[in-house]
């Protein structure tokens, strides 16, 4: 196989961090306010980055992982409310689609989520998505599949929730990987979206969110680097 190198993004230091900790000859550089872990996994080389939370961040952060570091793949990990009545807190799910859900020029006679020379919907990486479900059966993990909804705002309303999930028949929503998907799309770099649902509509009123992403950012980082190591094979 042809030498790459493999860029790995969450939005928050919590959901990088277990990764990190896996990785050999850890160099750190700094580069437009953000910093870069680059170092090697079972000898495949690397480049990990949290990007903070939201779509201008998040696009900031691919475009440099793949401009600046010549990543030739994103593996993007992190967690994401449910829409979907399927979707339960701890379940994992990878997007085959993402939109913007607060992308709006329907003033213009559009569809929401669109702006010309765009699209609605950006597909990821068939290839990464089979990748993926193979390490979930050889894992006893269950693996949903679906739209996942981008919006540079929490949503925590349910009429909100429910209406984006009509109008873009999205499972589950969170603040990044839209974006991710228009600097990948647009630079012909094959990515892909892991999310763990961190709230659903049958929350525990108990439910501990920081707790939860700890132990979700491990299990997440353990399946993101079984896939650096079938992509090595």
């Amino acid at each position: 196989m042809t030498s790459q190198k493999i860029a790995i993004m969450g939005a928050m230091p919590e959901e990088i961090e277990p990764i990190i900790d896996k990785l050999d000859n850890v160099g750190t550089t700094v580069y437009g306010n953000n910093k870069y872990y680059e170092g090697s996994y079972h000898g495949q080389e690397v480049v990990v980055a949290y990007s903070k939370i939201g779509k201008v961040f998040a696009t900031l952060t691919a475009t440099t992982l793949i401009e600046k570091f010549g990543c030739d793949m994103l593996l993007f990990s992190g967690v994401a409310g449910a829409i979907s009545n399927e979707l339960s807190i701890g379940d994992l799910i990878i997007a085959d689609g993402l939109c913007q859900h607060d992308l709006d020029i329907t003033a213009f006679g559009h569809p929401f989520g669109y702006v010309p020379e765009g699209e609605v919907c950006i597909s990821t990486d068939v290839g990464l998505r089979n990748i993926a479900k193979d390490i979930a059966k050889s894992k006893g993990l269950t693996l949903k599949e679906g739209v996942i909804a981008t919006g540079d705002q929490f949503v925590a309303n349910e009429e909100r929730k429910n209406w984006i999930g009509t109008t873009f028949k999205a499972d589950a929503l969170e603040m990044e990987g839209a974006s991710v998907a228009v600097v990948c799309n647009a630079l012909n770099v094959p990515f892909f979206i892991l999310r763990a649902i961190s709230d659903s509509a049958d929350m525990d009123a108990s439910f501990n969110f920081d707790e939860f992403l700890e132990s979700s950012a491990k299990i997440s980082a353990d399946f993101i680097l079984s896939m650096v190591d079938a992509l090595e094979r």
